[in-house]
Order: structure tokens, then C-alpha cells, then sequence
């Protein structure tokens, strides 16, 4: 019995050893990547140790940019992209938690009629109505501009669907308590929906911070000033070297340092986010 025990513990730690292996390796070549020179990139075998190019590599890539856009430097491809996830993930929190709280908590006609309404756009992602959404923007005169790329991305039935799935956990003796103690609807929310809502909040502000920061499509079609590019669209057209091969020890240090402000979010966030996902009872 104690063999066996020990089979399965060496087992399941070996199956997680290789998983990290096989995520991990990209991510080292990567990072060996942006510490060589152009010179030892180009030269087989493809390097495995680190190099002596890291600073000046970031320094490069930051304040003087690469490939085809070298007219804009990285640092502000990174803010660009910074502000549009931030005002997507923000936006879609406060709009989708609000219009959570006013189908739950007040009873006005049709409501579960809206509630459906705002749902049935999860089959209308912003591919599908891509061109009305760029003429009203266009329209609008938003082109080439933060509320372009954020605000026709703000809105989200997900998010509202998962809050109103989270308010409809919290006991009627609460709302009704409330009441009794003279709170009125927004100190209800205020006081209690906000702070028992907590934990889903940083579990949602991940996922859509992330999904903004890797938007491609959208920020491609609305932004032709290249102060505007996010560092999604800068990395493709770094990749478009016309008369020169790509310079991959930049390409691929920008990639590393496109990586960072995900990753910090995700750790900044960790328990808060694993806790969103997997707590059922309020």
C-alpha cells in the first residue's frame, strides 16, 4: 500500500514537472533571446545560456523602437496598451455590476426581458459587428484616440451574467435588514454588495485586463497614428521587415517585456482571483 502511495506521489510530481517544463521553455528561449545580439541569433545552434545584451537591449527596444516601428518607441506601445485594458477591464466591471444590481434588486417591467437582451450579445463579439461598430466610432470621431480603442469594448454580458449569479446568492434577510436599518438602494450597494463582491471583482478584472491588453483586431482598425499602437500591433509590425531580416533579439525582448504587465496582475491578484472563481456560498 505504501509502495503504491509513493508510485502516485512520484507520478502526478513528475506529470507536473513536465508541464512546467513545457510552459517554461518558451519563456526561457524568449528570454535567452533578448540578451544576444542580432549577429548571434542568425548562427546555428540557436543559444540555450543568457547573453550580455540584457540593458542594452532594453534600452534599445524602449527608447528607440524596431523594425518597421521604430517611430514609436516600446515604453509607449506598453502605456497605450496599459490604458486601453484598464479602461476596458474598469468599464466593463462598474457598467456590468451596476445593471447586475438594478436586475436583481428592483422590480420593474421586462426586466428579465433586458436580462436576456444584454445576454444574447455573448453571440455578438466585436469580429461580428466590427464595421457598424467602426462607422459609429468613426462617427463619432474617435479614431485614433483612448476612447476609441476602450469604450465600444466596454460592454459585457459575461461579466453581468456572473454578478447577477453572485447577488442571487446573497440572502433576501440581508436586503430586508438593510431596509430596517434605513439604508436606501445605493448604500445597500455600497455597504454590502461591493465588499461581499470583492473577490469576483479581482477574478473578473484579470481575465478582462488581460483580454484587453491582448486586443489585436480592433486597435489594428481604428488606429493609424502610430503614437496610438498598442504593443500587440507593434510586435506584428516589427515582424514585417521589408527590405531587412527581423531583428528577433528586439522582437523578442519586446515580447518579454509585453509579458510583464499580465503577469503582475495575475500574481498581484492571485488569491483574490482563485478565490473569485471557486467561492459558492457568500
Amino acid at each position: 500500500m505504501v509502495e503504491q502511495k509513493n508510485a502516485a506521489f512520484f507520478f502526478n510530481h513528475a506529470v507536473i514537472i513536465l508541464g512546467i517544463i513545457v510552459i517554461c521553455f518558451p519563456l526561457w528561449i524568449t528570454f535567452v533571446a533578448a540578451t544576444h545580439d542580432a549577429v548571434r541569433m542568425t548562427q546555428a545552434p540557436l543559444p540555450l545560456l543568457p547573453g550580455d545584451r540584457l540593458f542594452e537591449n532594453i534600452h534599445t527596444v524602449l527608447f528607440d523602437g524596431v523594425g518597421n516601428a521604430k517611430e514609436q518607441p516600446v515604453w509607449l506601445m506598453l502605456v497605450n496598451s496599459l490604458v486601453m485594458a484598464m479602461s476596458i477591464a474598469v468599464g466593463k466591471i462598474c457598467i456590468s455590476i451596476l445593471s447586475a444590481f438594478a436586475i436583481v434588486y428592483f422590480d420593474f417591467r421586462f426586466r428579465m426581458c433586458f436580462f436576456w437582451m444584454i445576454f444574447i450579445t455573448l453571440m455578438l463579439p466585436v469580429e461580428v459587428r466590427i464595421l457598424p461598430t467602426y462607422e459609429v466610432v468613426a462617427n463619432l470621431g474617435m479614431l485614433n484616440s483612448y476612447y476609441g480603442l476602450s469604450i465600444p469594448l466596454i460592454a459585457s454580458a459575461t461579466a453581468t451574467f456572473m454578478f447577477r449569479q453572485v447577488f442571487l446568492t446573497i440572502p433576501d434577510e440581508m436586503l430586508e435588514a438593510a431596509r430596517m436599518d434605513g439604508a436606501g438602494p445605493i448604500r445597500f450597494f455600497w455597504d454590502i454588495l461591493l465588499p461581499m463582491s470583492r473577490t469576483n471583482i479581482a477574478a473578473l478584472f484579470v481575465i478582462l485586463f488581460i483580454y484587453g491588453w491582448n486586443q489585436y483586431l480592433w486597435p489594428l482598425l481604428i488606429t493609424t497614428d502610430r503614437d496610438m499602437y498598442t504593443i500587440v500591433m507593434g510586435i506584428k509590425q516589427m515582424l514585417e521587415a521589408v527590405e531587412e531580416a527581423p531583428e528577433w533579439h528586439l522582437i523578442m525582448m519586446t515580447a518579454l517585456l509585453a509579458q510583464i504587465p499580465p503577469i503582475m496582475v495575475v500574481l498581484t491578484m492571485q488569491r483574490l482571483f482563485v478565490k473569485g472563481l471557486t467561492e459558492t456560498e457568500k
